[in-house]
C-alpha cells in the first residue's frame, strides 16, 4: 500500500520516509499542502496519508477538508501529525476530517501501530467495495429476468428483444446461470407418453395378426 507523507521540514520528512519504507510501504513525498493535495487528486492516489498540520500555504487541516469534501467517494485514511497536543487541537484536527492524531515528537512504534490500523481499515473498505460491485453485477443479472416477457400461448416460446422466438430453456440459459436437465413430469407422461406407447403397441399387434 502506498502512503503519502506531507511534511515541510526536510529532516522530519526524511525520517518519516525512511521509517515508513523500512516497514515495507511504498511512499509518496510532498513538501507542502499544495503538493499533497495534487497527489490526492491523481487517479491512482494513495489510500493513506500522514499530514503535518503546520505547513506553508495550505496546511494539513485544509488538505483534510478538501480531501473529505471532494474525494468523498474514495477511501482515504488520514493521520494528522503535529506538535499541538492540546485537547482543543485534537478536536479541531479530527473535525477537519483526520482519522487519527499523533503529536510530535512521535514514538516510532506508536506510529507503526496506528499505520497498521489504517491499513487494515482501508483493506477492509476496499474488500467491501469489491463485494458491493459483485452484488451489483449479480443484481443486474437478476433484473434481466424481470419485467414482461412475451411468451407464446401454444408452444411457450419466448420472444427476445431482437424479435426472435426461443425455447424457454434457451432464453433462461442466456440470461441467467441456470442449467437444465430434461425429464418428463407425471402429467405429461400420462397425457402424452402413455398414449404414444399404447398407440405403438397397437400398431405392433396389428402387424403381427394374420
Amino acid at each position: 500500500m502506498r502512503i503519502l507523507i506531507a511534511e515541510d521540514d526536510i529532516v522530519s520528512r526524511r525520517l518519516l520516509e525512511t521509517t515508513v519504507k523500512r516497514w515495507g510501504y511504498s511512499v509518496l513525498v510532498a513538501d507542502d499542502g499544495e503538493e499533497a493535495w495534487q497527489h490526492l487528486q491523481n487517479q491512482e492516489f494513495p489510500m493513506l496519508a500522514i499530514l503535518d498540520w503546520m505547513m506553508p500555504g495550505m496546511d494539513g487541516l485544509e488538505v483534510c477538508r478538501l480531501a473529505r469534501s471532494r474525494n468523498a467517494r474514495h477511501p482515504l485514511y488520514i493521520i494528522l501529525l503535529t506538535a499541538r497536543g492540546r485537547r482543543e487541537d485534537v478536536v479541531a484536527g479530527l473535525q477537519s476530517g483526520a482519522d487519527d492524531y499523533l503529536t510530535k515528537p512521535f514514538d516510532q512504534e506508536e506510529l507503526h501501530a496506528r499505520l497498521q490500523v489504517g491499513v487494515r481499515l482501508m483493506e477492509l473498505q476496499q474488500s467491501l467495495a469489491e463485494r458491493v460491485k459483485e452484488l451489483e453485477v449479480a443484481l443486474s443479472k437478476v433484473k434481466q429476468l424481470q419485467g414482461l416477457l412475451p411468451i407464446c400461448s401454444y408452444c411457450k416460446k419466448i420472444r427476445t428483444d431482437q424479435n426472435y422466438w426461443q425455447q424457454v430453456e434457451t432464453y433462461l440459459g442466456q440470461h441467467s446461470e441456470a442449467q437444465f436437465s430434461h425429464s418428463i413430469c407425471p402429467e405429461c407422461y400420462e397425457n402424452i407418453v402413455t398414449p404414444e406407447i399404447k398407440k405403438w403397441r397397437g400398431l405392433e399387434q396389428s402387424e403381427t395378426q394374420p
